[in-house]
């Protein structure tokens, strides 16, 4: 192959240094003009790494992360007042508690980080991210039968938000992550604790009269964007699991039903909250909820049947949210935590899950890889760098409520504590490895780096205009 196009890119490299280095005088830099430097192939000094990652670093980020969270939730029971662990389940009664951890195990949080653990077994091969959650998920099916005979009454205990779920949050991420565990190859009977979580979602929850769910509190009739991934993923992998496709229907009505109300087409964000006694709706577009978005349409398209009814309308919803997205990423490849306005802080959680969804929808080819591979990898890029030594995620918003003013959502804390990262950047990091195996993403700058079909065909060195 010929050569002549990269030895020409070479030479002019050296021969504007070396143009740089003599025309100044002894101990003086010489000022960089376009007579003695090529000033496009000056590097810009970027805040985030601009690169595409090697698959080690990703693997690095997932096992930090999965050793620290390895060490800091514990699988036991303790009594309440005493702090005696509680190894013979007979006598569980309403002071039993879960061991002192940083995370709790039976939260909605703690739902996607099991599901992340599973993904990033299924992508690496090392099997100790699926036996994270299979070892938890099959504590909580030990121990369920045992809090069975306590009352409901006795809301302190440790699995009362199980047995008696009385929201979405308590139900859906949980229910989806123990089917998934399922059919990942998990032998233990998680059945009870699933039906029992379907249960409560397709029956319990309250639901306006069309039948969206919703919520009574603390507004009435009010629909929570977070909502859709609390109840969806668990209704579609449901359907999957079961063959009752009443269970695909309920969740593409959900979808649809949601966004018909909620999503703004002309900047192609949701808004996280809407009340149906108000005449006005005020928009506000929090990050983390748009993230929960997202990633319940790649989830639900994830086992939705090809050619079910409303699969088209779902991937074209799909695939507005990703084009709205992807024109208010920030500078450094994070999103904000409102994401139109790019005054408040960069947001972590959000991010990771973005980096997620889009590059699922890259690598089932919902989206272009080539418009949305350079700005997924760059997010990755970003997410990478709030994973501090220790393995925990910088940057995450705490758990929020609806607001309707913008002070209520620029000022809520971050901590590293705030689980809701946790799983999203798990999932990001396996996704991101089957991106980087599948598509070969490269960075806009690549093409001026090295342009190999330019060099091939011996034709001219890739310019800037």
């Amino acid at each position: 192959m010929k050569k002549s196009g990269l030895f020409l890119l070479l030479f002019v490299l050296v021969a504007g240094l070396m143009s740089c280095q003599s025309s100044g005088s002894a101990g003086e830099e010489a000022p960089l003009t376009d007579a003695n430097t090529p000033l496009h192939l000056l590097q810009p000094d970027y805040t985030t790494p601009y690169r595409v990652p090697e698959k080690k670093e990703i693997v690095d980020v997932l096992d930090r992360v999965y050793t620290y969270l390895n060490e800091v939730t514990p699988m036991g029971l303790v009594d309440r007042e005493s702090g005696a662990a509680v190894s013979d389940y007979t006598e569980i009664n309403e002071n039993t508690i879960f061991e002192k951890g940083d995370y709790r195990l039976t939260s909605y949080e703690w739902g996607v980080t099991y599901a992340g653990m599973l993904l990033a077994s299924e992508v690496t091969g090392d099997q100790r991210y699926a036996n994270y959650t299979y070892e938890r998920l099959k504590f909580l099916a030990e121990i369920q039968p045992y809090f069975l005979k306590l009352g409901e009454e006795h809301r302190s205990y440790a699995m009362h938000s199980v047995i008696h779920p009385g929201a979405l949050d308590d139900s859906g991420a949980l229910c989806a992550a123990m089917i998934k565990a399922k059919l990942a190859g998990q032998e233990d009977d998680l059945d009870a604790l699933i039906d029992n979580f379907m249960d409560y979602i397709s029956k319990g929850q309250f639901r306006l009269e069309d039948g969206t769910l919703a919520r009574n509190r603390p507004m009435r009739n009010s629909l929570w964007l977070d909502d859709l991934f609390m109840s969806v993923p668990a209704l579609a992998y449901m359907g999957h699991y079961s063959g009752d496709d009443a269970y695909f229907d309920d969740a593409v009505k959900q979808v649809l039903q949601f966004s018909g109300r909620m999503f703004n087409e002309d900047n192609q964000l949701f808004m996280h909250g809407w009340i149906q006694d108000m005449e006005e709706h005020p928009q506000f577009h929090w990050a983390r909820a748009n993230g929960w978005a997202v990633m319940t349409m790649v989830e639900l398209l994830e086992v939705l049947p090809e050619n079910y009814d409303g699969r088209a309308e779902v991937l074209a919803l799909l695939q507005k949210h990703i084009r709205g997205l992807a024109n208010y990423q920030g500078e450094d490849g994070f999103w904000h935590q409102l994401i139109d306005r790019n005054d408040s802080y960069l947001e972590t959680s959000a991010t990771a899950i973005y980096v997620f969804a889009i590059a699922r929808a890259i690598n089932r080819a919902y989206v272009d890889a080539q418009v949305y591979g350079p700005m997924v990898t760059l997010a990755w890029n970003a997410v990478a760098t709030q994973i501090n030594e220790k393995g925990q995620v910088e940057g995450t918003c705490v758990g929020t409520g609806m607001g309707f003013d913008p002070s209520f959502y620029y000022y809520r804390p971050i901590s590293v504590y705030a689980a809701h990262g946790y799983g999203p950047v798990l999932l990001a990091g396996a996704e991101m490895l089957t991106l980087l195996e599948h598509t070969h993403p490269r960075m806009n700058d690549s093409a001026i780096i090295f342009f190999p079909e330019a060099v091939e065909a011996d034709g001219p060195i890739f310019e800037l205009e």
